[in-house]
């Protein structure tokens, strides 16, 4: 029987021609070389080299090592780009150029697609927001007098960005002992050093900006999509004990920084124009810069998928998220911050309103009051060598789905 093309794909794929997402890769004869590759079904096409062998006007940014050059080329171009990419992988004039330049997706090592300039983290769900308040506050208000008013957000560490796949070493710092963890407000409780007992992670989607911007002029909502390239499943791991005992008063900062997971393929926003959707009702009218009332849909209607050690233990639904990405961008830049080619801000975790669709182990075991059940024990937080993995799909044209690159990471132990 003769093999199929790595061009024909079984219909139904979530990586086939309404996708198209980018990554950069390395090929086991050319290890240290890095290409832009576009996924496609199962296999991955060297989009410099069909860009070389088709004569492309892109040729140059597309034979780059990473996408930062034709992500800062501007919306005109990634838009050509795509049109490209589809052309070679789906014209029939072009299958002998471009199928000698398929690389099974197996065979190949995936590479943080981006070099990150900087990464902001958001806190955009309200059911998140909602239950961690009533884990940490139990006896106050939920949420906080300014969360239904502007995006909450902190800046986060570009440098410890990694791959989906890396291994993720278990953070050492400042934490109570267990003992102490239930009032850590005590006129004098006293800290112990050691690795993080409470290793959480969450499910979050993030967006990475394209085309940059000048200082001291905000990008209004109108602008996200001429900023913002594409988007990507991320996990910022977070170790609980750690932040508990040293956000007060300035929020995240070792409890965060020690390590974000971020997938190795990008999807571009043209993917998700199908899966546009309406964010949910607001009871607080926001202030002007942050009213998308009389604008298109700003949410996104996309299905997450927890699984620990290969049990699936949630499934977030991003269309729940009370603020948009475009609010989220909006809300960055409005004090005259500026974006630069490669920054990153995610959503914070994605949440939804039902037991099956909290996106981290915080929520899920209540602050780890009740232990999670799974095939292998109980979990109320993460142990060495637990690995998470978080997966989503969109709903894409003509009842197509759009498959978003995983975020894996496996949990090691501490450094001694």
């Amino acid at each position: 029987m003769p093999q199929r093309s790595p061009l024909d794909l079984p219909e139904g794929d979530p990586f086939g021609p309404h996708n198209l997402p980018y990554g950069v890769f390395t090929a086991p004869h050319a290890p240290q070389l890095r290409k832009i590759g576009v996924r496609y079904g199962n296999h991955v096409l060297d989009v410099g080299a069909a860009a070389a062998a088709t004569a492309s006007p892109h040729a140059e940014p597309l034979g780059a090592g990473t996408l930062n050059p034709l992500m800062a080329a501007g919306r005109p171009v990634w838009q050509a780009v795509r049109a490209e990419v589809l052309d070679w992988l789906t014209d029939p004039a072009h299958r002998s150029t471009i199928e000698p330049l398929m690389h099974p997706l197996p065979a190949v090592a995936l590479h943080l697609p981006f070099e990150v300039a900087d990464y902001a983290d958001f806190f955009a769900s309200e059911h998140h927001a909602t239950n961690t308040g009533r884990i940490f506050r139990p006896d106050g208000e939920a949420l906080t007098p300014n969360w239904k008013h502007m995006p909450i957000g902190y800046h986060g560490r570009a440098g410890t960005i990694l791959v989906s796949g890396t291994p993720v070493v278990r953070p050492q710092g400042q934490h109570l002992p267990p003992a102490d963890t239930s009032a850590p407000h005590a006129s004098s409780p006293t800290p112990v050093f050691g690795p993080s007992l409470r290793l959480d992670f969450e499910a979050e989607v993030a967006f990475v900006v394209g085309a940059p911007s000048t200082v001291n002029t905000p990008v209004p909502l109108s602008g996200f999509h001429d900023h913002v390239f594409g988007v990507c499943l991320l996990n910022d791991w977070s170790a609980r004990d750690i932040q508990a005992w040293e956000y007060r008063p300035l929020g995240p900062f070792l409890g965060k920084s020690f390590a974000t997971s971020l997938a190795a393929w990008v999807t571009p926003l043209d993917a998700l124009a199908a899966a546009r959707t309406s964010p949910p009702a607001r009871d607080v009218p926001p202030l002007p810069y942050l009213d998308d009332s009389a604008t298109g849909p700003g949410g996104l209607d996309l299905r997450l998928e927890v699984a620990l050690n290969g049990h699936t233990i949630s499934r977030p639904p991003f269309s729940a998220m009370y603020w948009t990405p475009a609010q989220q961008l909006a809300h960055l830049t409005v004090n005259g911050a500026s974006l630069r080619t490669g920054d990153l801000f995610a959503s914070g975790t994605v949440s939804g309103p039902r037991p099956d669709e909290l996106g981290c182990l915080l929520e899920l075991t209540w602050g780890g009051r009740d232990a999670l059940r799974l095939p292998d024990g109980t979990r109320t937080f993460l142990e060495d060598g637990d690995e998470v993995t978080v997966t989503a799909w969109a709903p894409g044209p003509q009842g197509t789905r759009i498959g978003l690159g995983e975020v894996t990471g496996q949990v090691v132990p501490a450094t001694p």
